[in-house]
Parts: C-alpha cells; structure tokens; sequence
C-alpha cells in the first residue's frame, strides 16, 4: 500500500467522497448529491480521483429510463446502479498489490462500461478494464470525452468494414457520437456526408466532413442519394427513410434506437437480410489506445459544448436530454 493510500484510509479517519446517486428513476431531479466514504481498491484494481467525466445520451436514457426495457436490464423498479456515468479522465490515487501496469500519479482515462460509477470523485476500475494512460498532449477534459462518443463510432463502423473512396451519411453529425464519426470515418479514407442543424454545419465541416446538409434538407432529399453506409446517431429518423438512402447491400447504424425500432431492425435482419447494426458496442482497449494515438497525432480532437459543476449534474442532464449539444458536455469533478 501506498504512503498516498495511507493517508486516505488512516485512522483519523476516511475523508468524504461526493458522488451524484441515482436511486429511482425520473426526471433530472433524482439525481442527488450525497457523501460516501472512498473505496479502498482490491488486488487487481486502481483508485483513481476522477477529474472530469461527462454527461451522454446514454446517462439520461438510463436514469429515465428511456425505452422503458431498460427496466429489464438496469432494474425492475429502482436502479441497481446508483451511480451513472461512463467515462472519465483522473489520476491514480492508489493500486492493489497485483497491480503491474499503473502506478501512483499516472494520468489515465478511460470507461467502466455498463458498471458505470464516474458521477464520483473516487473509483476503483480494474488494470484490466478500458482504461490507458495519456500524455500532457492531452488534456483532462479531452481525455474524459475520448472514450463515450469515440468508442461507439469506431465500434460500429468496424461492423461496416468502413475503407477507402466509401460513402457514409451521418446523421445526427454534431452529436458527441457524429463527431467522432466524421473523423474516424475521414481517418479510414470515405467520403463523408453529414446531416446537422445549419449553425452546427462550420463545425462538422472543419472535422472532414466532404458536404454537409441541413436538417430540413434532409427529408426532402431524393432517393436517388444512396450511400454505402448509413449511419443515425440520435434517434430521429425512421428506419424506412434511412434504407431509402441507403445502397444495396449497405450498413445502416442505428445509435439511439427506441426498442420499437431495434425489434424492426432485427426483423429486417432475420427475414430481408438487411445488414443493420445496433444495441451495445463492444468496448475494447485497442480501440481506446488508437483515439488517445490519433489524438496526440493531432488527427482526432473531441469538441467540447459545455461545462458543469459535479453539483449541478441536474442542470447538465437538463441540458443534454434536450437534445440541443454539440459534441460533448463535461463535468469538473476535482481540479487536475
């Protein structure tokens, strides 16, 4: 155990933790301020104090819940996990005895996945879990946004097997998810169309994007327009307009699928054989330690909307749930 481990957890007593809890479902207003006491990390696992973390559309879904099959998932009637939050960039605090690959003061990002617990100022993640260090090439509140909207774009377009001289449709562009779309989609050589609100068409047009298109544009848009990959990061297309635009033997990726439109896309799947990707990605460290590579190359950079105070997480799940960010909402959690 650490000198820095010891006075954490010495006999004076163990100093508050803040953490937001999400104990029922509901509005914003269910998140609460509370104080716990610091976790102390196991053999294989690391403390780290949390600087920043941010706020994504997976957190409101969940606290909501939004679609209600969450429920089935997260808890009938009361949220098992009572801490949200699924990303983070922090310090290591401490590590177990077992643990080999970090050490005290290594700055490190990364995320929980679906144990989800970064609304705190303390967490104790595993050395094994999606977590790397970064350099001071990157800042913290960059390295907390690297992981959420980065690892599910790459992720999904891995499943389209996204090369060369391809077309993709991006819509929903200036999302946290959109953004990271349009440059990894760049980085693997496509060609890269974005669907946005007109204010938010200067910013994905300075991340890659080879033409941009307005919202309102969009639904008027003939069908003669096909592209070898469709991929919707918000949720507010309908299935059928999107297969309108998309090429035969094309990839349709649906980010923020209600569960009507996941049971749709299954179906459409199983019987007509269409390929359509959607649901929980698969968050690999490969895939994290090629952002962070990308980022201190100058070739990935994350874009930043807002930032909030940990204690005033309702205000930020306000704004985020609205629909209305660019990019990424971040969380000052403690000072770097």
């Amino acid at each position: 155990m650490t000198d820095l481990h010891c006075k954490l957890f010495s006999s004076e007593g163990v100093f508050p933790l803040r953490v937001i809890t999400n104990r029922k479902y509901g509005p914003p207003e269910v998140l609460k301020l509370e104080e716990w006491e610091i976790p102390i990390p196991k053999e294989n696992q690391i403390l780290i104090r949390i600087v920043n973390t941010t706020v994504n559309s997976a957190d409101w879904r969940l606290r909501k819940p939004d679609p209600k099959v969450v429920r089935l998932f997260f808890g009938i009637f009361k949220p098992r996990s009572v801490i949200l939050g699924i990303s983070y960039s922090g310090i290591v605090e401490a590590v177990g005895k077992k643990v080999t690959k970090f050490q005290v003061g290594d700055k490190v990002l990364g995320s929980p996945g679906m144990n989800m617990g970064t609304y705190a100022e303390y967490i104790c993640v595993s050395e094994k879990s999606t977590i790397t260090k970064f350099t001071s090439g990157i800042g913290f509140a960059e390295g907390a946004t690297l992981s959420f909207g980065g690892l599910t774009a790459i992720d999904f377009l891995q499943k389209c097997n996204v090369h060369t001289k391809q077309t993709i449709l991006i819509y929903g562009a200036s999302s946290a998810v959109g953004t990271s779309a349009i440059q990894i989609a760049k980085h693997f050589g496509a060609i890269v169309t974005t669907v946005c609100s007109k204010e938010n068409i200067p910013l994905v047009k300075s991340l890659g994007a080879n033409e941009s298109i307005d919202y309102d544009q969009f639904f008027s848009l003939p069908d003669t327009n096909k592209y070898d990959i469709v991929f919707e990061c918000v949720g507010k297309t309908t299935i059928d307009k999107n297969l309108k635009h998309l090429k035969e033997g094309g990839n349709l990726v649906l980010v923020g699928a209600t569960f009507r439109q996941m049971w749709d896309a299954f179906c459409l799947s199983l019987f007509k054989r269409k390929k359509i990707h959607f649901g929980p990605i698969k968050e690999t460290l490969e895939n994290l330690n090629f952002l962070v590579s990308l980022a201190n190359l100058g070739k990935y950079k994350t874009y930043i909307d807002r930032h909030y105070p940990l204690e005033e997480m309702v205000a930020a799940h306000h704004y985020v749930e609205a629909g209305h960010k660019k990019g990424n909402v971040v969380i000052d959690v403690t000072k770097g």
